[in-house]
């Protein structure tokens, strides 16, 4: 609902939803397609501007909701284009969505990483939205808003569940965002430009599996169950053995690929015998390893390993038939691990 009101927001409803809110207000069932079209295609952001629903009905929607949108209260912009944005989530703190332009290649992709908590509970020892705490899931229109109403919202092309917060620990509204960005009464998006990020979750992962055919990404980090469970508690719940054995019982040579992400701490993660345990870890499936430089956070004794080190660790993981590359290091100038912005407290 909107803060400080009674009001209903429209915008994260699923058409069904929508439905239900025509048949409330005595509008013909037909409305509530007219309501999507105008929320997701026409990005209205008042009511009013339907203008294909009678005036009267338009009286009637906004006497008990509201479009739902709401601007970002803060932005950091960094040299090489990634643009880090601040939401304010009522009773939940702030939460941040990343924008990266990328032009390489010629490709003119522009993806924007979103949250779908505030805060999180996994409690990922490098991960500095997880030192935190939790502060409560996102609603279906707090995810969805930050992808409506960032500046360049118009030019995405990909949208990567990756910001702060465990997309499967929210799994109930993350779907209805996606079915909202896929569905033709929504953006009509493929569902091979979204990719959610999951530290594996299993129960939660089986059930997008099957609900949907976006892009998995998986947060491994070192192939070792005890070394994994200091880095990440998860790991005792759900060992990354069981999620690996979850994931080849899906195919991932078509509809959908199948990421890992793999933090190269100095000393730590970066030797062949972690690389061969990674090989072991993967047969079976066609993941693609994604090396990824830490990102520095207060207080935190790692580091990340050098240029070198991961050169090394790339070319290893090729020459053993596993598809490995470095992901090239954005916005390190703006606060770049997730979190860091939304924990600082806005002047």
């Amino acid at each position: 609902m909107e803060a400080g009101t009674d009001k209903k927001n429209l915008l994260g409803m699923t058409l069904e939803e929508l439905q239900d809110v025509a048949a409330e207000l005595s509008m013909p069932k037909f409305a509530a397609g007219q309501i999507a079209q105008w929320l997701y295609k026409g990005r209205v952001a008042d009511i009013g501007s339907m203008t294909n629903l009678s005036r009267q009905n338009r009286e009637r929607l906004s006497s008990c909701c509201s479009v739902g949108r709401k601007a970002p209260v803060g932005e950091v912009r960094s040299k090489d284009g990634t643009a880090k944005y601040l939401f304010d989530v009522s009773g939940k703190k702030m939460v941040e969505s990343v924008y990266i332009p990328d032009n390489d290649r010629g490709s003119e992709r522009a993806t924007l990483c979103v949250s779908s908590q505030a805060g999180c509970k996994m409690g990922c020892r490098f991960c500095m939205t997880g030192r935190q705490g939790f502060h409560g899931n996102l609603t279906a229109n707090e995810i969805i808003n930050q992808i409506f109403s960032v500046p360049e919202s118009e030019r995405l092309t990909n949208i990567v569940y990756m910001g702060m917060g465990e997309p499967t620990d929210n799994l109930d509204e993350v779907l209805k965002t996606i079915r909202i960005m896929t569905e033709k009464w929504g953006l009509a998006w493929s569902p091979k430009r979204i990719t959610v990020s999951t530290i594996g979750n299993v129960n939660g992962l089986e059930r997008l599996l099957n609900d949907t055919h976006v892009h998995i990404a998986i947060s491994v980090h070192t192939p070792f169950h005890d070394e994994r469970k200091e880095l990440m508690p998860v790991e005792a719940a759900f060992p990354i053995q069981k999620v690996m054995d979850l994931l080849r019982g899906y195919d991932f040579a078509h509809q959908r690929r199948l990421s890992v992400e793999y933090i190269m701490w100095k000393g730590l993660n970066d030797d062949n015998n972690h690389a061969d345990a990674l090989v072991r870890l993967l047969k079976g499936t066609s993941a693609r390893v994604n090396l990824i430089r830490f990102h520095a956070i207060p207080g935190a004794d790692l580091r990340t390993s050098d240029e070198r080190r991961m050169t090394e660790f790339r070319d290893y993981l090729n020459s053993k038939g596993v598809l490995c590359t470095i992901r090239r290091s954005r916005g390190e100038d703006i606060m770049a691990a997730c979190g860091m912005l939304a924990g600082k407290d806005l002047k």
